[in-house]
């Protein structure tokens, strides 16, 4: 598979490299499946519905790529940036109102609504006694509901050993076979958003 270019005039997002992957799809790293091939797949999955925003996501990971020296290229540091916000998170493990606030704009990419099981979720006291990685588990039981799962990768492992954020993604639970192989692939070290690293 030859490595995508966002900028090519010829490039269709609706052909069959960009096509959603499915759940049963083998992906094997030491195929012909390219780093920026996988990473596209990654950023088709966490903007289920949305290939758009994938493809803008897309450009600016190419970006980031072209700006970075290849022997410290590490696929998942430079989506981190790409997609805060607009299809992951990457907030301190003790910042429940950043976390909070990132998956409630997320989930509202398909209008639903995270139940944080108390009336305001901006209360101070709700907040005080709140960590990122016990709201993790909430918002992945609630999303499972509704057939969404989040995710949450290693952000001990990186160039700057963050130890002390969480970050990770959603993508739909019927993808999770395949998110779990790319993630594999890359090197990405993952888990359910129900059992948080740190």
């Amino acid at each position: 598979m030859c490595p995508m270019n966002a900028d090519d005039p010829e490039f269709d997002p609706d052909d069959n490299f960009a096509n959603h992957l499915q759940a049963d799809a083998d992906i094997d790293p030491e195929a012909d499946d390219t780093p920026e091939a996988l990473v596209w797949q990654l950023l088709l999955l966490i903007n289920p519905g949305d290939e758009e925003s994938a493809l803008q996501q897309f450009a600016e990971y190419r970006d980031a790529l072209a700006e970075s020296a290849p022997d410290e290229v590490q696929p998942v540091w430079l989506l981190k940036d790409v997609i805060d916000w607009k299809a992951g998170f990457y907030v301190d493990g003790t910042d429940a109102v950043s976390f909070i606030d990132t998956i409630t704009e997320l989930a509202a990419r398909w209008n639903l609504r995270i139940d944080w099981g108390v009336e305001d979720a901006s209360d101070e006291d709700f907040l005080a006694d709140a960590d990122v990685p016990s709201l993790m588990a909430v918002a992945y039981d609630r999303l499972r509901e509704y057939g969404y799962s989040l995710w949450t990768w290693n952000t001990a492992n990186g160039p700057s050993g963050d130890e002390d954020m969480q970050a990770g993604w959603i993508t739909l639970s019927s993808d999770d076979e395949a998110m779990q192989e790319l993630a594999h692939a890359l090197d990405i070290e993952l888990r359910p958003g129900s059992d948080p690293f740190h």
